[in-house]
């Protein structure tokens, strides 16, 4: 008689006809390599839509006589976008199926990013980069609903770790293609080099929005390329695992009312804000170290992210082993604080800025994959699809506070060592909040 693994983690003997260990293996890895990489290429492609004007800063503010508040209150008011947009991009996904809908969202924002070759003003800066966020708005908590439909929630972890890994490989391929583009292309056909980079960098959002169409599936009972054994075995794992809901649990102002909701909402809102004071302002970290050269700060603004990728596979790995949740987040944040702290004490020296903005890197990205595993925990079906969109939606509202308030204290200050603090203190205020979390809880 073989086994296999149950939900609850510990083998158990397997009747006639139940998958065995291998099997079950098998399955999860053919979904794995189904999904998680597109969904990856999806996500690289966004995150580059998102942050890039992190790099067109390097000519744009130049340019367009732009101050650092300027740019921002730009790079932030994305999220209001975002914020606005959110709740109901995440249920309409639910009801209409994620091939669909997020095809429609890289779609649309792929033809917003393109429209910023046009910018002149700061309220054109503002209008886009508002309109860029409605566009967008969905995609990241849709994904992590998403993948709720396929992978049971000792999973989790491991898989949201894998595809936010898209984070990293983004500043990894993404910032030096983007400070080549801007070299290579400036002033050609009258256009600077930011300019075309927001076009180039746009195409991708629109073909790959048409591949989704094509290739993604909204569900298991939809998959073709899996066996009805293969869809009864996803499906009878998920249902398994899914946590317990009151009667009430799926109506929208329960998920409103419930406390953990909104404690789930600070936690994301402090680790969020080191993770988006990290991306936008890096190229602009690393210049003022004395790196010039689009294609040079790009290159050395890689390094980081490289750290990063290894330690939220391992960590991502580790957590779902040994089913702890909270310790997993604690650690890695608290890294990502000394890592800023230090990082804006040496900002002259570039040797060391690069090697404390890693750790603040790897800390700060490690935080936002290993999140998730704590409120799909608890949260499922329409209950996670609100939740997740509400949680994301206050958690993103720290991508428009955090650039903007480290580019008014750079107006203030003349120096980036104040922002990076407060960066440092958020992720202190994260770690407390996740210990002070139940284990109970989360630890799944």
């Amino acid at each position: 008689m073989s086994s296999y693994q149950s939900v609850s983690g510990q083998p158990i003997a397997a009747a006639v006809g139940q998958p065995g260990a291998a099997e079950v293996e098998r399955t999860y890895k053919k979904v794995f390599w189904r999904i998680v990489p597109f969904l990856m290429l999806c996500y690289v492609v966004a995150y580059l839509d998102r942050v890039n004007v992190g790099f067109a800063k390097l000519q744009m503010s130049q340019d367009l006589a732009f101050s650092e508040t300027v740019f921002g209150l730009g790079a932030g008011v994305f999220f209001i976008g975002y914020f606005l947009f959110e709740l109901p991009s995440n249920i309409l996904m639910h009801k209409i199926g994620a091939r669909i809908w997020i095809a429609r969202i890289m779609i649309t924002w792929g033809v917003m990013s393109a429209l910023f070759v046009f910018v002149k003003t700061p309220t054109q800066f503002y209008i886009l980069r508002f309109l860029l966020g409605l566009a967008e708005a969905g995609f990241y908590p849709g994904v992590i609903l998403y993948l709720t439909y396929w992978f049971p929630s000792h999973r989790r972890a491991k898989i949201i770790a894998v595809f936010m890994s898209a984070i990293p490989v983004s500043g990894i391929f993404g910032n030096p293609l983007s400070g080549w583009i801007m070299q290579a292309f400036h002033n050609s056909s009258g256009l600077a080099g930011w300019q075309w980079m927001f076009l180039i960098e746009a195409v991708p959002a629109v073909a790959v929005g048409i591949a989704t169409i094509l290739y993604l599936d909204n569900g298991i009972a939809g998959a073709k390329w899996l066996s009805e054994p293969e869809k009864r075995l996803l499906a009878d794992e998920i249902a398994a695992s899914q946590p317990k809901q009151k009667a009430n649990a799926h109506s929208l102002r329960a998920v409103f009312r419930d406390p953990r909701t909104w404690w789930m909402s600070l936690i994301y809102f402090a680790f969020v804000t080191g993770q988006y004071g990290l991306t936008f302002w890096m190229p602009t970290l690393i210049k003022s170290t004395g790196v010039s050269g689009a294609f040079n700060i790009g290159l050395l603004s890689a390094i980081p992210f490289i750290c990063a990728i290894v330690v939220m596979n391992l960590l991502g790995h580790s957590a779902d082993k040994r089913r702890e949740r909270r310790w997993h987040l604690i650690v890695p944040a608290l890294f990502g604080a000394v890592g800023f702290t230090v990082a804006a004490s040496f900002a002259s020296n570039t040797v060391v800025s690069i090697a404390f903005l890693s750790l603040a890197a790897a800390g700060v990205l490690t935080c936002a994959p290993l999140f998730w595993s704590l409120p799909t925990a608890f949260m499922s079906g329409a209950t996670a699809a609100a939740g997740i969109a509400i949680i994301n939606s206050i958690g993103n509202l720290a991508g428009f506070a955090s650039p903007y308030m480290i580019g008014y204290l750079k107006d203030l200050t003349h120096s980036t060592q104040s922002g990076m603090y407060v960066l440092a203190g958020m992720l202190v205020i994260g770690a407390i909040a996740t210990w002070l979390t139940p284990a109970k809880l989360v630890n799944r």
